[in-house]
């Protein structure tokens, strides 16, 4: 999931983006307005969790601008009555949630906003023997349990949800890694080497070659 925090307080910004990397999930920060446009030109999100008072272009305009579209809302702010609720979520805002919030609330509903960005999948991702939770960041091979790191849980889980279909390294940075990861880097190819090595044996990732890798 590629998550992109619009968040002017520096500090609270930083401890959001890497609690959400924590979870797993590929997250880029702006700090202002101007930036957050200028990342979401370049970038598809699944969700922008987006503050309502930002310098530079609001979060009322930013959150006109995705409205309708592919990439979920979830809205912060400092004021939390009705009337303020409603305002944020008749701009196109998919959630709202006031300032000050739990971290386990956050996390829930940026899960939450990312299932509706996507096809539907079941719960668990089951496929050749392989079951992932994602809420519970659990793996099971053939019901022996599988310890992975961030980035081989997030490659494993976009493969799970590619049902079959061959998954681009391309496709696997930009979705399992953030916009400060070099485009040329082997980190995929290396991440590759070690999920195959920790799911053990038969082999269940295929790599295409010139296209991508698969679990068939």
């Amino acid at each position: 999931m590629r998550v992109l925090v619009v968040e002017d307080e520096t500090l609270m910004a930083d401890a959001i983006v890497e609690g959400l990397r924590r979870e797993s999930l590929a997250v880029d920060v702006a700090y202002d307005g101007d930036a957050a446009l200028e990342r979401l030109g370049v970038n598809a999100y699944d969700v922008v969790v987006l503050d309502r008072d930002l310098p530079g272009v609001s979060g009322d305009e930013i959150c006109q601008g995705l409205a309708g579209g592919d990439t979920r809302v979830l809205m912060l702010t400092a004021a939390g009555d009705l009337a303020d609720r409603v305002a944020g979520l008749s701009l196109g805002a998919d959630d709202y949630l006031p300032k000050p919030f739990a971290f386990l609330e956050l996390v829930a509903r940026v899960r939450a906003l990312g299932r509706r960005a996507r096809p539907a999948t079941p719960p668990v991702l089951a496929r050749q023997g392989i079951s992932l939770d994602p809420s519970r960041r659990e793996v099971f091979r053939d019901g022996r349990y599988v310890a992975l790191s961030r980035k081989e849980f997030a490659v494993l889980e976009e493969l799970l949800r590619a049902a079959g279909a061959v998954v681009s390294a391309e496709d696997l940075l930009e979705r399992a890694w953030d916009e400060n990861i070099d485009p040329f880097t082997n980190v995929v190819r290396v991440t590759m080497m070690t999920l195959r090595r920790k799911l053990g044996t038969p082999v269940v990732i295929d790599t295409v070659p010139g296209v991508g890798y698969r679990i068939p």
